[in-house]
């Protein structure tokens, strides 16, 4: 399926959209400037997007503040029904999301199609929590008081969307932002707004009213800054690196926002002694090489214990041999393109650093034959800490392989790191599985799987890998304002 066939049907279904969105009005850049969106795997120009700044992204915060006075007072019955046929919608249109999703994405068709799914839970599962914000009440210490918690939307969300998954971390996030009574401002990725304007399309014919969601790309500095500076704008929501995140922290106290950020991570994957290699290889297949190792809760480090080294190097080579790599539109393809060149540059500068420090690459270790930004899938041994590909992120389709000989060596100095997203373990010991879970400064931890994700799970870092939840029950808290009404007099006739 070339380029512009699949570009052509997704047009002809009308969720093509190549303009923003701003209270509910298909927007063009105001100057007129634009952007190319292209097909990673194949180079193609998929359409031209608007180039938005300043003055696009003050007007979407001016239509989100004058859409929450009214959206804020629907009832939860009333926006849970809007959620609920925005799902709807999502579902019926899987097939055409996937595909959108792959031409601009480049990830496997089966992959991107599992993404909406995935995405749509989102707005399924906060459909139903909008029903179920609870406030409380308290004892009071004086009879003639009575004292109430309520809990009301913080008001207008700036969302900054990342690439890698271009559906589903604005559903994680708008979800339940609508849920609770906020508006939003949405900001995805310059490289993958489509599918954003898609789901934005959608969330019209599903009753949302216009201006409850806005879209905006274009300048990611202007965009951003005009979301800091705006004193209507209440919440900031960011998935990304931990550099930009700490700059939005920054700049988000200038005006005392409330801030989410689900930021880098370094997951380590443990494999001990006593874990079955097929369910380990398995495990760490998945989870190493989704999207082309191109998520935040990749495997980055695979510490394999000594006395199983050797087999699950062997087992686990044989099967990432097996990974067939092309455009995501071609049946049996498990991986596809990294997302830009820029992309592969670092894949290459993580192992040239490797390798100049006595690391063995295995398997791969050299762009594809097919051209562009295609990469081998790669193994690599004789790996130390010393290396990037143990103390950073590499993003793209390469497994590290350490040995490590005791439970207490996998714990240093492997895992004395600033990111604490996600780890993973494999063991058949119930023990060490809770022992070492409890022990990990990680906000997700998998047992004996790779592939952890949930919509009913809350998702998030520790330390240097973010702050809040997102997704579950826990995941409407980072959206709603706690206030305390004392009522007096009550004992008066």
């Amino acid at each position: 399926m070339d380029t512009q066939s699949v570009a052509a049907q997704l047009r002809s279904s009308g969720l093509l959209q190549t303009q923003g969105l701003i209270g509910g009005k298909w927007t063009e850049a105001y100057d007129g400037k634009t952007i190319e969106v292209c097909n990673p795997a194949t180079g193609d120009v998929i359409a031209n997007v608007p180039c938005m700044g300043k003055r696009e992204t003050a007007d979407a915060i001016s239509s989100a503040y004058d859409t929450f006075k009214s959206w804020s007072k629907f009832t939860a019955t009333e926006r849970s029904k809007c959620l609920r046929k925005w799902y709807d919608l999502l579902i019926a249109h899987k097939d055409e999301l996937g595909k959108l999703i792959t031409l601009e994405q480049g990830k496997p068709l089966k992959e991107a199609v599992g993404e909406v799914s995935y995405g749509a839970s989102f707005i399924e599962f906060f459909a139903e929590e909008a029903k179920r914000v609870y406030g409380d009440v308290i004892p009071a210490t004086l009879a003639d008081r009575r004292i109430v918690v309520l809990k009301q939307p913080v008001g207008v969300v700036g969302a900054i969307t990342p690439w890698n998954f271009p559906l589903a971390m604005i559903t994680r996030k708008v979800g339940p932002a609508l849920a609770c009574g906020c508006t939003v401002v949405i900001k995805p990725s310059e490289l993958t707004p489509l599918t954003a304007l898609a789901a934005a399309e959608l969330s019209l014919q599903a009753g949302i009213p216009p201006g409850a969601i806005n879209v905006v790309m274009g300048n990611a500095s202007d965009i951003g800054e005009t979301l800091l500076e705006s004193p209507q704008v209440r919440k900031i929501t960011f998935t990304g690196s931990t550099a930009v995140g700490k700059k939005l922290m920054a700049g988000a106290a200038a005006t005392v926002k409330k801030v989410s950020l689900e930021l880098g991570g370094n997951a380590p994957c443990i494999v001990f002694d006593d874990a079955d290699l097929d369910v380990a290889v398995k495990g760490s297949l998945a989870a190493k090489f989704r999207n082309s190792g191109q998520t935040c809760v990749c495997a980055n480090r695979i510490i394999v214990q000594e006395g199983i080294y050797e087999k699950f190097l062997n087992a686990f080579s044989a099967a990432v041999r097996n990974l067939q790599v092309g455009n995501g539109f071609t049946e049996g393809v498990a991986q596809g393109p990294l997302i830009n060149e820029a992309a592969v540059q670092k894949v290459e500068a993580f192992l040239q650093d490797a390798t100049s420090k006595g690391a063995k690459i295995q398997l791969g270790g050299q762009r594809h034959s097919l051209g562009m930004t295609f990469y081998e899938p790669t193994v690599v041994s004789n790996v130390n800490s010393e290396m990037l590909l143990s103390r950073e992120e590499v993003f793209g389709p390469v497994a590290p392989i350490l040995c490590f000989k005791t439970e207490e060596e996998a714990s240093c100095p492997f895992f004395v790191q600033y990111s604490g997203l996600a780890a993973y373990i494999f063991t058949n010991n119930v023990q060490r599985s809770w022992r070492v879970s409890e022990a990990l400064e990680y906000g997700l931890v998998g047992v004996n799987e790779g592939l952890i994700s949930t919509e009913v799970a809350p998702f998030g870092g520790v330390k240097q890998s973010g702050l809040g939840r997102e997704g579950s029950k826990y995941g409407m808290d980072e959206y709603l304002e706690m206030k305390y009404v004392c009522l007096g007099n009550m004992s008066s006739a």
